[in-house]
């Protein structure tokens, strides 16, 4: 039995972050998981300038509902649950992604929950569970998946060194040269035909 993990930012959908610090005219914001390994370390900087700019999560959802899936995303996520099962494993958050699930047709997603107060600043995260990509996929195994998993980022890395197949897509330069292992597509009809090739 096989299923295919997949990032969301990056991969199928722009980065909110991005989006947003180009919006809101605060550049510091473009920062991704991209630039820092640590994911907390990012959140917690993140949350430190929505609070200093007073923006909360209204001013971001108003950004992502301008948001669009990557052209050709919808229709390779859709030849890709065709063949097999998907799940999309993100960092981000279900107050973030639910506007973009719609879009992209509702496919099932694993993320994490903000602390929002009733003024609607955001006090904070809930991870769902430390390392949560690695950690997802290794239940899968566990249960007697075989994964497959594709991603651009640092805290991509671990879901696809531990799966059966793992790939990279539209990574970083600075990624791809430290993993030269990882076979690196552009196109999602490259990523594709490499999916079914593992399955």
């Amino acid at each position: 039995m096989n299923i295919v993990c997949l990032d969301l930012e990056g991969v199928l959908v722009p980065e909110i972050w991005i989006a947003f610090s180009e919006a809101s005219g605060i550049p510091e914001l473009k920062r991704t998981t991209r630039d820092e390994p640590d994911y907390n370390k990012l959140m917690n900087f993140r949350l430190a300038i929505l609070k200093e700019h007073g923006l909360g999560l209204k001013e971001i959802q108003d950004t992502i509902a301008k948001i669009d899936p990557m052209p050709g995303a919808r229709e390779f996520l859709d030849a890709l649950r065709a063949e097999t099962q998907v799940l999309i494993l993100s960092d981000t958050f279900t107050q973030f992604a639910t506007p973009l699930m719609k879009k992209l047709g509702w496919p099932t997603l694993f993320c994490n929950e903000l602390e929002v107060a009733e003024s609607g600043e955001v006090t904070g995260f809930r991870m769902r569970c430390e390392k949560s990509k690695l950690s997802t996929v290794k239940a899968l195994q566990s249960v007697g998946f075989e994964t497959i998993a594709a991603g651009d980022s640092f805290n991509d890395l671990g879901m696809i060194q531990v799966s059966k197949a793992g790939f990279l897509f539209r990574s970083t330069e600075q990624i791809r040269k430290d993993h030269p292992e990882l076979p690196a597509y552009e196109e999602y009809d490259d990523l594709l035909a490499a999916i079914k090739r593992a399955l």
